[in-house]
């Protein structure tokens, strides 16, 4: 039975669930609608969909091992389980990651302004910095997927009665799980490194515009600095979600705090909320769609309500 506070953040949690679900979903939709309509790939658009659809993934697996926890803790000690969803969460969260940095890196890339020769340099093989990250996921998942199984079979050989969290010494634990996610890691310091280069690009390019006094400075200065919004909130949810994951590993220590483990479990889905409702309104195709669809659902009731009269 759970306390009124636990209960009312599982309720937000699952709301944010909810949101980020739809957000997400409608982010899938529309770029897939474009992509049938032009019948041309587009680069931003496919790092678009393949974020949201893991962030959909991330979603479900958050929402259904923590119900799982709570309501039928007998079902999640099940060893079987156990690790069919740690290779699901391992695959799918290396994958949200890598999307999101690639994602990073593809406007840094396209946006940012620097004349040192290492950024030209990148600038000009776009398409071999996308082919390394890529090679640095499989890479990631191959050290995560080998390391899982060892730790698997030797907790299945050697603990057959008892949890795998329970099992663990503390510190064993702790290297484990950097361990399990070293590629994660890298790839997240490499989206925070490119969002702070790209915040200096835009922050120097709005303070020498401001040297300019005209309304094509104006609107410039407005568009970096709307930018620069986002990339800041962007950081702040991504910071967000790894401190909430923690969380909820941290709690296998102390499986009986479940506050702390529903805490965790608000917190680390306001990433995949927030930030589909932030790619949406900042996305001029992804905000047209939506406004159509607001538009469509009012003169749906529209109508609904002159036929009632």
């Amino acid at each position: 039975m759970l306390s009124i506070a636990e209960a009312i953040l599982l309720s937000v949690a699952t709301v944010e669930a909810g949101l980020g679900f739809l957000g997400n979903t409608f982010i899938v939709l529309v770029n897939c609608m474009a992509w049938n309509k032009t019948k041309k790939f587009c680069k931003i658009g496919f790092l678009l969909t393949g974020l949201a659809t893991s962030r959909i993934f991330i979603i479900w697996i958050l929402t259904l091992d923590a119900y799982t926890k709570l309501f039928y803790p007998r079902m999640r000690m099940s060893a079987n389980l156990t690790e069919m969803i740690t290779y699901i969460w391992v695959t799918v969260n290396h994958l949200t990651v890598w999307f999101a940095t690639s994602l990073s890196i593809f406007y840094f890339l396209k946006i940012a302004h620097f004349s040192h020769y290492v950024f030209l340099w990148l600038k000009r093989r776009a398409d071999k910095v996308f082919v390394f990250l890529m090679g640095c996921l499989l890479i990631s998942w191959l050290v995560s997927f080998s390391l899982v199984g060892k730790v698997m079979k030797g907790n299945k050989v050697e603990h057959r009665n008892r949890t795998w969290e329970t099992d663990w010494e503390k510190h064993e634990f702790t290297i484990n799980c950097v361990l399990f996610n070293i590629g994660v890691i890298s790839l997240f310091m490499m989206a925070l490194t490119a969002c702070f280069l790209l915040i200096v690009s835009l922050w120097r390019h709005v303070r020498q515009m401001q040297s300019n006094v005209s309304e094509f400075r104006d609107l410039n200065t407005e568009a970096h600095m709307k930018a620069m919004k986002v990339l800041v909130s962007f950081i702040i949810l991504f910071i967000v979600y790894f401190i909430g994951i923690s969380i909820e590993i941290i709690c296998a220590f102390n499986p009986e705090n479940k506050l702390l483990f529903i805490f965790g479990l608000t917190t680390a889905s306001i990433y995949p909320c927030c930030h589909s409702f932030i790619l949406i309104l900042t996305n001029s195709q992804l905000k047209k769609a939506c406004i159509r669809v607001f538009q469509g659902l009012k003169f749906f009731e529209n109508g609904k309500n002159l036929t009632a009269k």
